[in-house]
């Protein structure tokens, strides 16, 4: 059930300092939702503070106000004081305290008011007001209805704009995946407020630097087909982290290649870290690889974009994962015939 939303619109009548989370290595969405917001909260007259666990990519540098935002990872003292000083939380595109870490420590426990707004599968009771939907496509469709909600559409600046528009941009793959009409309404009220569509896209993925390129071109060149079941995989060893210095950021968007070539139904991006090995999935139409992560390696996500992790090692996680595709042969196929039958 919706929670009241004149319950929160009570909550934000007078002026409070609020926190914004959002989940480690953030996203567009992440950053877009926990910026739009902000704006939004401090044109009502709140303090609002930004804390993320870990620092944003750089191709989102653009956003307006991107630079106050405080990095746990970076700034524990700062975010510490901020935390302890706020008189509300907001959690936006994370449904699970772990996807925050350090910075949840204590919050289960915290009387103040906690506000949710997300759209992940499996919501965990982290807020007293919790606004979960699995169908929008992202959050910053999400924090625009809030908003909206609140009575406060006329309100919508374009910096808060902006800053909602890249999250969907980029959560929806730039507008392939988790459409609806609702979506599109909600992207013309944004338009409208003052979003700029071109430099938006041009800074999201025209954003790429040379060392970005090559390690593109480095998974491209290792990449493996299995035509048989439509998927594709690209992966990168420890080795080739310290070969390119990869750093956060750096493999934004590569998993989606492969889904650039006809017949192709699943894309996997499996890289390995120093002490796991993480893995990207992304699929089209109705072939859902959320299950695959959330059944096989310990993550979850969406239907068409899921995550998860393994400590076996690389070799080995590739091996898993390739064992699996026959368990999904049937599905994948139907999902390939139905995708093109549209």
């Amino acid at each position: 059930m919706e929670p009241n939303i004149d319950e929160v619109k009570a909550l934000l009548a007078s002026p409070k300092d609020v926190v914004i989370f959002s989940h480690r290595n953030p996203d567009g969405d992440a950053v877009g939702s926990s910026l739009g917001l902000f704006h939004y909260l401090q044109s009502q007259g709140h303090q609002v503070k930004v804390v993320l666990p870990s620092d944003y990519p750089d191709f989102l540098a653009f956003l307006p106000d991107v630079s106050d935002i405080i990095i746990y990872d970076d700034e524990e003292e700062l975010a510490r004081k901020a935390i302890d000083n706020a008189g509300i939380f907001f959690i936006l595109d994370l449904n699970s305290f772990d996807r925050i870490d350090k910075v949840a420590a204590g919050l289960d426990k915290d009387s103040r008011p906690r506000i949710m707004i997300d759209h992940h599968l499996f919501p965990e009771p982290i807020a007293d007001f919790m606004f979960s939907d699995p169908s929008s496509s992202s959050t910053c469709e999400m924090v625009y209805k809030f908003i909206a909600d609140l009575g406060h559409a006329g309100w919508v600046t374009p910096e808060i704009a902006e800053c909602l528009y890249t999250g969907i941009v980029t959560d929806t793959g730039g507008f392939k995946f988790s459409t609806s009409p609702a979506l599109f309404r909600t992207v013309a009220k944004l338009l409208e407020a003052g979003a700029d569509d071109y430099k938006i896209q041009d800074n999201i993925w025209n954003s790429m630097t040379e060392k970005q390129l090559r390690i593109l071109g480095h998974c491209l060149v290792n990449m493996e087909i299995l035509p048989e079941f439509r998927t594709g995989i690209l992966w990168l060893s420890k080795e080739d982290y310290k070969h390119f210095d990869i750093q956060r950021g750096d493999t934004e968007g590569i998993v989606n290649y492969v889904l650039r070539m006809p017949g192709m139904m699943i894309a996997a991006f499996i890289h390995e870290q120093p002490t796991i090995v993480k893995m990207s999935l992304r699929s089209k139409g109705a072939m859902d690889v959320q299950q695959i992560c959330k059944s096989h390696f310990r993550g979850g996500g969406h239907k068409n974009a899921a995550g998860g992790a393994s400590f076996a090692p690389l070799g080995t996680t590739i091996k898993k994962f390739k064992n699996l595709l026959p368990e999904y042969a049937a599905e994948i196929d139907a999902a390939y015939h139905e995708f093109n039958n549209q």
